[in-house]
């Protein structure tokens, strides 16, 4: 006879459900912390704010790499909540670019010490398996890519140049955004205002370039019959 095949042991799911629920705890308590103290936290300082001794902590962490990419990866999370619809949203190109560039320097602004927690990654202890910017970066990027391959297509020219393109604009407006987090000498809405500016005349010369003129305030649907 076959052996009988046994369901999954529900205490273990239980289990595996409480420890997931207990690491979301300290990944929040962390961000609290970080908040509070600033991006040179100490574990016994997210120990002290999730209400737990370090070795709790380091039950449902490896180590502080451990804890600081779980931390990285919620950061991620936020930011793709504001900037998701950002991206998504239709309208004027001019309108949804400045949209996306505040969105990502609302959220830097929101939470600048978690920001530079992640950038600097001076918290960890070894080298992490995954780098949390590159990959921010590259998910912003393809996006973006996205966008303005679509735009591009619309006035049937080559959109080959649209991902190296997207990835410079994410550098810029990371590069811009570092410099403001310091210097705070101008409104974000100011910042998100000249940044947009900068790079629809970059696209705006790219379709001059091809003989297209269009209007950055006018919807990108009526715009798809041009003349050349």
């Amino acid at each position: 006879m076959a052996p009988t095949v046994k369901g999954p042991d529900a205490r273990r799911e239980r289990w595996k459900g409480h420890r997931e629920a207990r690491r979301a705890e300290f990944v929040e308590a962390t961000i609290k912390a970080v908040a509070r103290l600033g991006p040179d936290v100490g574990m016994d300082d997210i120990a002290a704010e999730a209400g737990v001794s370090k070795p709790v902590l380091y039950r449902h962490f490896a180590d502080k790499s451990d804890l600081y990419l779980a931390v990285g990866q919620r950061a991620t999370e936020m930011l793709m909540d504001r900037l998701g619809p950002a991206i998504a949203e239709d309208g004027p190109i001019r309108e949804r670019i400045k949209r996306i560039v505040d969105a990502y320097l609302t959220v830097i602004e929101e939470n600048p010490n978690l920001y530079r927690f992640v950038v600097r990654g001076s918290f960890v202890d070894r080298p992490v398996e995954k780098d949390v910017v590159s990959e921010d970066k590259e998910l912003i990027a393809t996006s973006l890519a996205r966008l303005l391959g679509d735009y591009l297509r619309s006035y049937e020219m080559d959109s080959g140049g649209a991902e190296p393109w997207a990835h410079a604009l994410v550098g810029m407006v990371q590069n811009a955004g570092d410099w403001w987090l310091e210097r705070q000498s101008m409104s974000r809405e100011s910042l998100s205002d000249y940044l947009a500016t900068i790079i629809w005349h970059a696209i705006d010369g790219l379709l001059r370039s091809a003989g297209v003129h269009a209007d950055p305030e006018r919807p990108l649907a009526p715009l798809r019959l041009v003349e050349r």
